[in-house]
């Protein structure tokens, strides 16, 4: 998730359990590109323990070939290519899901990359760009350029996150392709992690917006899935990972109104849990200093008794999710 979940939130998720695997931001490539040292730190820094898998976006063959044999020098598992972020300023240049509306480039530029990447080659995409209708054709494309791995959002680019996921698509993507397949859309909870991964026989689960509401879902998951009892943070354990994600997410010397404003990013995605009439949330996009925010933190959070696993709400509205903060 751009701008996101860089390397200082990798360190805050990672203290509550963490990923099995982890995927950069995406390195912006085009012909003037260079790998964002910010970016490249995931890597070389990668405090997880886990795998780290390089995540590209754009469209140009011979850059993103440059790209991908460049970030092969650094401890990778494996190359991304982005073919889902629904942003309207990447899809407008044709980058991420763009994309999607040109299916023979999409051919061109997987055996291309097919050709350079040495390690594991994967592909995250979207259902489509305005339909779906063109989902049966891409299938034959990612399989005809042996890739490692697919994750599918089942949603199309313009629905972004309004729309209920189509897990349909993902299931018809887990029968038809021979490497295996993530699920990805609106995976909030344990419970809801399972009834996917039974749904549509996919191999695994990638989780975006559901980690940064709930860093322990991916512990909560594992546990679910073994038969154990879950583990259910109270309101005094998201008051500490809020405050851990304002020091580790806050640069040297910050200006504080910019690093409150960072903040209410995060506030956007975990805050649909906090209270059922959503005043955290209404509070929290009004504060203005650092005293301010967490006073609201402590009222509503300083507490023993366990957090909702489930958003009180369904869908973030578009204008509620900041742009660029996409999975």
């Amino acid at each position: 998730m751009q701008d996101v979940t860089d390397l200082p939130f990798w360190q805050v998720i990672t203290k509550r359990g963490g990923a099995d695997v982890y995927f950069t931001e995406y390195f912006r490539v085009h012909a003037d590109s260079r790998l964002e040292k910010p970016i490249l730190r995931s890597i070389t820094e990668n405090p997880t323990g886990r795998p780290v898998v390089a995540q590209m976006i754009g469209n140009s063959i011979p850059d993103l070939v440059r790209t991908a044999r460049e970030l092969q020098q650094y401890p990778i598992a494996g190359v991304d290519l982005n073919l889902g972020c629904p942003a309207p300023i990447v899809y407008k240049k044709c980058a991420g899901g763009g994309l999607l509306r040109e299916p023979e480039r999409i051919d061109r530029i997987l055996g291309a990359l097919r050709d350079a990447v040495e390690t594991r080659f994967t592909v995250k995409t979207r259902i489509g760009f305005d339909d779906a209708l063109v989902f049966d054709e891409l299938l034959p494309i990612f399989t005809r350029h042996n890739l490692d791995l697919l994750t599918v959002h089942g949603r199309t680019v313009k629905e972004m996150y309004r729309s209920a996921v189509h897990y349909d698509f993902i299931s018809s993507a887990a029968e038809a392709m021979d490497c295996p397949v993530l699920a990805n859309g609106n995976v909030y909870s344990a419970a809801k992690a399972e009834s996917v991964l039974r749904e549509t026989s996919a191999h695994g689960l990638m989780i975006g917006r559901g980690v940064i509401r709930n860093p322990w879902l991916f512990t909560q998951i594992r546990r679910h899935l073994r038969g154990e009892t879950p583990v259910w943070p109270s309101g005094r354990d998201v008051l500490d990972y809020v405050t851990d994600l304002f020091e580790m997410t806050a640069p040297e010397n910050y200006i504080e109104k910019s690093q409150v404003h960072k903040m209410k990013k995060y506030m956007n995605y975990f805050g649909l849990g906090v209270d059922a009439d959503g005043r955290f949330l209404h509070d929290i996009r009004r504060a203005q200093t650092k005293a301010d925010f967490f006073a609201i933190c402590r009222e509503h959070l300083d507490h023993d008794e366990p957090m909702p696993l489930n958003p009180f709400s369904p869908e973030l509205k578009t204008t509620d999710v900041v742009a660029g903060c996409h999975t």
